[in-house]
Parts: C-alpha cells; structure tokens; sequence
C-alpha cells in the first residue's frame, strides 16, 4: 500500500501498513529529504558538537549530511501501542544515516517536542503518534525547523524518497541502537524542563498563584499525561488527574477531547474532584475544557475566551487565524478589536503559515489546536489549558459564567459535529463540484449568502450560522460541521448536510 503524508503526516493501523519494516522506510526518507539541500535549515541554533560518524551502516551506502557537522534531528513518542519501539528504530535509521538524535527518554506532549526542535536548533523533528486517532492506528508527524509541522513541500519529498529508494531497491540504513549511543548518536534527554521554562514566559504564574483553582486534568491516557500539572507545581492550585496510566488501548475510548468521550472527566467533577476539568487528546495537541456543571466547554469557546482576554486583559494586538471549520464568534471579535483576520482549510499547518510570516495573536481550529503570540507555530493543549487557568483565576469567575457572558456579547452560537465513516474515498474536487451546483436557495428558513469553497463547501447563512461539508485529511471519514443561532437552527443544518452527503457517498 502506498506512504502518503497527509494534513499531519502519516497515519496508518499497526501491524497493517504501520509495521516496523514500512516505518524504516519512511525514516530513511526523511533522512534523505533532511540531507537534501532543499530542506530548510534551522536559523536560530548551533550545530551539534563534532561526533564521529565510524561504524557506518549496515545496509545501503552513506547518504546522511557529510559537508559539515552533523544535524540535529528530535524524535519523540506518545502512549501507543509499540510507540516507544517505534522512536527508536526511526533512531537507528537516522543515525545510521549520520544525523545526531534527541531521543525523548519518555512519552512526551507533541508541542514539547517540537519546541525542543526549535530550542536545540534541531535541522528537524519526528513524533510517533497518531494523535486523536483510534487506538489501532499509529502514525509519523515530521517537524520542520521552526517547531511546527513540516511544510507540504517537504513532506512532498519525503513522499519522493519514499518512492524513489523502493523503485531502486534501496534499503534503510541502520545501526545497532547500542552503538549509536556509545557513539553519541543517539541521545535520550527530557523536553519537558526547556518546555515549561518557555511557558514561564507566556502563561502568568503569579496571576495563578494569586487565586489557585482546583482543576481536573483528563488527559485520556495520552502523552500529555503530567504536563499541566507539572507546570502548576508551586502555584497553589490543587490538580487532580484522571486517566493518566499508561494504556496505550485508551479504555476503549478514541483519545479525542470531544463531549461524548469525556464521561470520566464529567464524573470526577461531579464527586468533587475539581470546580473545572481540562482535557489533552492522545499526544497533546489539542485541548477541551469542562465547567463545574459537566458541561463541555468546546475549543470554539477556549478560541473565542482567549482571544478576548489577550486583547481586552492584556493589551496584545496581531492578527488572528481560524480555520474554515471553527466559530465565527471569532470573526466578531477581531472585528470589535480592529484585528486582522484569515480563514484557512482545515489543518494547523495553514495556520502555521500565517504565525511565521505575520504579526499572528492567537491562531486556532475547531478540533482544539490552538496557538498564540510568542508560542510555537503549533497547537498546543496544555498551554491553551494552562492559558484558561490562567483566565479563571483573573477574572475570579466560575467557567459556566464566562462562557455565559461570552456568548450573550458575540452569541449566541451553537455547534455540533457528525462524522460519516466511508466504505470508499470521496473525491474532493467532484464532491466540492456536486455540492456547489446543488446548493440550496435556503436552509431552516434562512437564505444562503455565500458558499465558500476554501476546503470542502461551505454554505453561510443571512444569520451567520454555516454548514461546511469536507473529507477528512486524516481518516476515511466525511465530516459535516454546523454552527447556528439557535439549536433548532443547527439540527436544521445538521440534517441537511448528513442527507446530501449521503448522496455524495
């Protein structure tokens, strides 16, 4: 079966197409796209300290960087099944291939290992994970020198590599993991450390510890596990943790921080355990939030409560970025404040884009990726957890209520989301096609006044509330997404995009 990097990289079922021999493969491809001199190189870091490059490879000739000092690359890994295993023979190949490894010593949020990239001037990143997906999947997101996903570009070439070293039957260099740590090649450290230094200087800690909250933190048995409480040591907030072991089969539970998924977080605030819960998926990305009610507290309303606390608390300034699937709550607000704002599609990666070639405040999607000023190109769910802790204990107000008062000022707004699982691909250009010549005049009793075809379609309503219908980038799934005034509204669009994407299917 063909390697294809997607909206994150490559996700695939263990013991399917993710087995250690196609792992192997894919790693001597990046080696190779890393090498090549297309690569972009990191700007703010040194090299790694001069290491000898003898004992070689034990199949293949050397093909790693030879022109100067050996690259740095990052690799890290999350709760899977295997993932640990799967660090380190991407290791071996790489340093096989001559680059030095920054191997994670432990499980490790994604954001903390692609700002270790950043941090040690690393020429590149890997993280073993397969983030929200289904316990059976495991996958490869590859990070570019600036602390973010890779660019398409550069995935693209990994992709050739791919292609290129099994058509000339070319084998992954490897060497013994021993060797390459008696070499230095391999080197186990903690990001952690150099991660919540950087926080220190984003997330106001005196404001917390001037009113400590109790909190629960779900971190769904993911790679997140620890990490908000760790940063919160010392403050005098009380952080109790819910399904933080090591259980790389989730409980049976996609690692997803999404309403239907979080029944543990909503009974651990129920007994007590917390006034508020905050939730990390499977490595660390993405967050959600539960007030004191139970009640799931989405990433549109984390988005939007953010953007009005850096703006209005604060005093920052920039623009601000969302994805063609998340709230236009925001879109109010940056109008408010006099603030540049971009849609992009789906994927953090557009984002991305926007933080490292503008003056970018906060950036964010639907799924619980965000990021602001000062942070990593990348979304991050324990600095967006931490950034809400932050919130609470400054504006000395419950959850319920701020999200109350947020959504009578730029409310009301109501969403809700359903997934079609797909028996074959949908292809996007003829879906995207189908929907705009059968577009409707009207939905639930209200004209639509724009479609927008940036990823999927979209129709916008004359009240502001959409529809969006897309393939995933990630999964064989066909996503239909509703934002409304009222439930009835959202029900009204929800029924309408899950009947004609029947039809599509």
């Amino acid at each position: 079966m063909p390697i294809h990097f997607g909206t994150d990289g490559w996700r695939a079922v263990i013991s399917d197409t993710f087995t250690f021999g196609n792992l192997r493969m894919v790693a001597q491809a990046i080696a190779d796209a890393v090498a090549s001199e297309h690569w972009t190189k990191p700007t703010n870091g040194g090299q790694a300290e001069g290491v000898a490059l003898s004992g070689g490879s034990s199949s293949g000739a050397y093909r790693g960087p030879q022109s100067k000092g050996p690259e740095r690359i990052v690799v890290g890994f999350d709760t899977r099944f295997l993932s640990d295993r799967y660090a380190g023979e991407v290791s071996r190949v790489l340093a096989a291939n001559g680059f030095v490894v920054h191997l994670a010593q432990s499980d490790s949020p994604t954001p903390a290992i692609s700002y270790a990239v950043k941090n040690l001037g690393a020429v590149a990143g890997v993280m073993i994970t397969a983030s929200h997906n289904a316990p059976r999947y495991n996958g490869v997101k590859l990070k570019g020198a600036f602390g973010g996903s890779a660019l398409p570009e550069q995935c693209r070439r990994v992709e050739v590599y791919i292609n290129d070293n099994e058509q000339q039957a070319r084998g992954p260099n490897l060497m013994d993991f021993k060797k390459a740590r008696d070499l230095g090649l391999i080197q186990k450290f903690n990001p952690l450390p150099a991660y919540y230094d950087h926080l220190r200087t984003l997330i106001n800690s005196d404001v917390i510890a001037d009113n400590p909250q109790r909190i629960v933190v779900d971190s769904m048995y993911g790679s997140g596990r620890g990490a908000i409480k760790g940063f919160l040591q010392g403050t005098g907030c009380e952080v109790a943790e819910v399904r933080n072991q090591m259980n790389p089969g989730f409980g049976g539970v996609h690692p997803e921080p999404i309403a239907k998924n979080l029944g543990a977080l909503a009974s651990a605030i129920s007994s007590g355990m917390g006034a508020f819960g905050l939730c990390t998926d499977g490595d660390a990305d993405r967050i959600g939030a539960m007030d004191e009610r139970g009640v799931f507290v989405d990433p549109h309303k984390i988005f939007a409560l953010s953007l009005k606390y850096l703006v209005e608390k604060r005093g920052m300034s920039g623009a601000v970025v969302r994805t063609v699937s998340t709230t236009r709550m925001i879109d109010r607000l940056a109008k408010r404040y006099g603030l540049k704002l971009y849609e992009t599609p789906v994927g953090f990666n557009h984002i991305a884009d926007y933080m490292m070639s503008e003056d970018v405040l906060i950036g964010g999607e639907e799924s619980g990726g965000i990021s602001f000023k000062g942070h990593i190109p990348e979304g991050d769910g324990p600095i967006m957890g931490l950034l809400l802790v932050e919130i609470v204990a400054a504006m000395n107000k419950p959850l319920h209520v701020l999200v109350d008062e947020l959504l009578a000022d730029v409310g009301p707004a109501f969403y809700e989301r359903t997934d079609l699982r797909l028996s074959r691909p949908v292809a996007k250009a003829e879906m995207t096609e189908f929907l705009t010549k059968q577009a409707p005049a009207e939905i639930g009793g209200f004209k639509v006044n724009e479609i927008s075809q940036r990823d999927g379609v979209k129709y916008i309503m004359a009240d502001d509330s959409w529809l969006l219908i897309r393939p995933s980038g990630t999964e064989p799934v066909l996503r239909v997404y509703a934002e409304g005034r009222t439930q009835e509204m959202v029900k009204a669009l929800l029924g309408y995009g899950e009947k004609v994407a029947e039809r599509v299917v």
